[in-house]
């Protein structure tokens, strides 16, 4: 079967254009890269004939574009990864339509399946006190690590922030006395987060004495750090965080399930979708607003327990 050579000049453009431009984290531009590469894989294969990737992406036309995501969704992919291959599309080809590196948009009236909307998971205001307890309780021990762990987990319920953005914490980005983080979202977007007394008590002790023993010549400024003096990464908060729910014996949920806690309870507690959507750095509310459906869902689990009539 034809298929597409792998180097492509027309994506590499498209890439800088993502990174730089339009500020989209590494993650969604490899993610986009290998949506383009298999639509360029599968119009290849139709056309029958051995192109390379510009030549195959140059010459799609709007029936392949449908064809392919047709195909796809024959072979079972969810209506989530649809959706993100759909907008990966549309925004290559706006792009080469407006860089002129195309001659029109394909693209123009491609309709992709919207991505499902999932509840969440998310755990009890009990539970996480349980789980913060015990990881104030280890701190007894001296061990940096234990203070760090401390301060990530109180950290991340308090301010709902994705780990990506605490692992690219500097202290410089954080204001004690105000209880004030400076975040850097997606699209390098910034915005101020609030937090409250118990999470600033867990980051004063792991800088006054946590942070100390891990510091190394070559540290830089990074808040959170790893047992060899270098900025935290992402896989070792999320080994902190599992870990953590195990000590605590609470249903094991992931950093970001504790950002999907806080949206819901400081929902449940009372506030607006507005400010939930400020503090979680959400582009749109229609992202925030899937945080009412698990408050619908834990207040009709309220009332079938208690209403005699439920």
């Amino acid at each position: 079967m034809p298929t597409a050579v792998m180097s492509s000049s027309l994506l590499a453009d498209f890439e800088r254009y993502l990174r730089h431009q339009r500020g989209l984290s590494e993650n969604t531009v490899r993610a986009y890269h290998g949506d383009l590469m298999h639509l360029a894989a599968f119009v290849a294969a139709v056309s029958g004939e051995s192109v390379d990737i510009d030549e195959a992406l140059e010459g799609a036309t709007l029936g392949d574009l449908r064809s392919w995501l047709a195909a796809m969704s024959t072979d079972g992919l969810s209506r989530t990864t649809l959706a993100r291959r759909g907008a990966a599309c549309r925004a290559f080809y706006m792009w080469a339509a407006d860089a002129g590196r195309v001659d029109s948009n394909p693209a123009l009236r491609l309709a992709s399946a919207r991505p499902s909307v999932t509840v969440p998971t998310v755990i009890s205001a009990d539970d996480v006190g349980t789980l913060l307890e015990v990881a104030e309780r280890r701190c007894d021990d001296g061990n940096a690590i234990h203070v760090r762990d401390w301060a990530v987990a109180e950290l991340l319920y308090a301010t709902g922030m994705r780990v990506g953005e605490l692992a690219g914490l500097d202290i410089r980005d954080v204001d004690l006395e105000q209880r004030l983080v400076r975040v850097l979202g997606k699209g390098a977007k910034e915005r101020v987060v609030p937090f409250g007394v118990p999470a600033k008590r867990a980051i004063t002790q792991w800088l006054e004495s946590g942070r100390p023993l891990l510091v190394r010549p070559d540290t830089d400024g990074a808040l959170f750090l790893g047992q060899r003096g270098r900025r935290v990464d992402q896989r070792q908060v999320r080994a902190a965080i599992h870990g953590l729910c195990q000590l605590a014996g609470v249903d094991d949920i992931a950093p970001h399930g504790l950002r999907h806690t806080a949206a819901t309870h400081l929902l449940t507690g009372g506030s607006d979708l507005r400010s939930v959507q400020e503090v979680l750095g959400h582009a749109s509310l229609t992202t925030t607003q899937r945080y009412t459906h698990v408050s619908a869902e834990r207040l009709r689990a309220t009332y079938q327990l208690a209403h005699p009539r439920a």
